[in-house]
């Protein structure tokens, strides 16, 4: 039992905040200004209990695995969460329906964290589905909109085509190999044909997932049609548990097949990096705009991945850390500004340095960042990614992906353009930003410059390893 209470700390601790949640619910109930603090609080401890008390374990046989880089990794989603409940506690208070939107968060959570923690393709797959279903009520989650049900609808047949999918790979997979343990698995080479399809079927899940070229054409229209909250959830806490996992999955349990996979993840992620950015180019609303942005940004994280298992884990996990800090701080500037005004087109930000000067340099350190600047943490990660991927000697490939940096800082500076050059007739008035959104914007901020510069991040990151 000990055990039990030290290595699944984490989602135990995410287990009891939905139980409380549902008590509140189901008793006299609180009002929303008095409870959002208080989950406020029990997120960041759950957050920090993410740091102590943490030991290579596994329980169940072999379906759950834990060590310190998977509770690093939960603790990054655990903070994620907690920056979302902070930006978007402006309409979260005004939501009558608040606790069940943290409970089907939380419950999204708590798949992921299982999910990272998975042993064996039975554990993977209910994970996966518990990270994935709640996810499609969240997104329907402003049920006076026909957009958000419009966006719900796509998620839920998009995962439910990606899970058929994936649950026939792993038939395969049982089938031809008797094993479903990923410890078996890893001594089987994918060396004949109908293994090579059901790990074919595999990964195609994993591109539904990660929102990889041809499997995004889901990802703009659920982002624009889910509250923003939802989308800034989609964007960086559901994809970054599904990339933790996926090099594991390359590596450890896929890794004696490296040269059938190599050149697909190759094609991909040249394919994912260019459509991403092109498409990217031509949005004028903020949601769209960011759900290109994060289909190129995984791109890039693809380029990682191909370099080897030990350069590729720490260079992602380092990026998804600065990228939850980059890509929420626009995400809540836009939430902000949605909220207050109603707009949300790209052309709606000009002039807004002349009446929300705060709101405008957040905006603009994040799409720095995004950018790849230095000396933002961006620059520092997208270096990482890069150096990553060229451990595996394939220059032409890292090329590319430079190429497509340079197109990336073109679109991102495109808004930043129009916040701080443009003029505009009917400019977005004076915001009044509340304690909390403004708290979690700074503590972005502060991250975005910090994680960069602060070398022993990367250190201790590669120390896990």
């Amino acid at each position: 039992m000990s055990d039990l209470l030290i290595i699944m700390k984490q989602e135990l601790m995410v287990i009891v905040i939905i139980f409380f949640l549902l008590f509140v619910k189901l008793g006299k109930g609180m009002k929303n200004e008095t409870l959002l603090p208080l989950i406020q609080i029990l997120l960041l401890l759950q957050f920090i209990a993410g740091f102590f008390f943490n030991q290579t374990g596994q329980l169940f046989g072999d379906m759950f695995y834990t060590n310190g880089l998977i509770a690093f990794e939960k603790a990054i989603l655990s903070f994620g969460v907690y920056l979302i409940s902070l930006l978007s506690s402006d309409w979260l208070k005004q939501s009558k329906h608040m606790p069940e939107y943290f409970m089907l968060m939380l419950a999204a959570l708590l798949g992921m964290d299982l999910l990272i923690s998975s042993g064996n393709l039975l554990m993977f797959y209910l994970a996966l589905e518990l990270a994935t279903i709640p996810i499609a009520a969240m997104a329907n989650f402003d049920l006076e909109k026909k957009q958000s049900s419009e966006g719900a609808m796509k998620f839920i047949l998009s995962a439910a085509f990606s899970s058929g999918i994936l649950l026939f790979g792993i038939s395969l997979i049982y089938g031809i190999t008797g094993t479903i343990s990923f410890a078996a698995l890893s001594h089987q080479a994918v060396n004949s044909t109908l293994l090579i399809l059901a790990f074919v079927f595999f990964f195609t899940a994993f591109g539904f997932k990660m929102s990889i070229v041809p499997f995004h054409l889901w990802t703009a229209d659920v982002y624009q049609g889910s509250p923003i909250a939802t989308t800034s959830f989609l964007s960086v806490i559901s994809k970054g548990s599904v990339a933790f996992i996926f090099i594991t999955i390359l590596y450890k349990v896929f890794g004696q097949s490296e040269t059938v996979w190599y050149w697909m993840l190759v094609v991909l992620s040249v394919a994912t990096m260019l459509i991403g950015n092109l498409f990217a180019l031509r949005q004028q609303n903020i949601k769209r705009f960011l759900a290109f942005s994060s289909i190129a940004q995984v791109g890039f994280i693809l380029v990682a991945i191909s370099g080897g298992y030990v350069v590729a884990t720490s260079a992602v996990v380092y990026f998804i850390l600065i990228y939850i800090f980059s890509n929420l701080a626009v995400f809540g500037v836009a939430e902000v500004i949605t909220n207050a005004t109603g707009r949300e087109t790209i052309n709606d930000y000009k002039g807004l340095y002349r009446t929300n000067p705060f709101l405008s340099w957040i905006m603009a350190l994040a799409m720095f960042s995004l950018a790849g600047i230095p000396p933002t943490a961006g620059f520092f990660g997208k270096l990482m990614l890069l150096t990553a991927g060229s451990n595996s000697g394939n220059f032409w490939f890292i090329l590319i992906a430079g190429l497509n940096m340079v197109i990336s800082l073109y679109y991102y500076l495109i808004v930043v353009r129009a916040i701080f050059m443009d003029k505009n007739e009917n400019p977005i008035a004076p915001i009044k930003i509340s304690v909390m959104a403004k708290y979690g914007m700074i503590l972005c901020a502060a991250g975005i410059i910090l994680v960069g510069l602060i070398g022993k991040i990367y250190e201790y990151i590669q120390s896990l390893i």
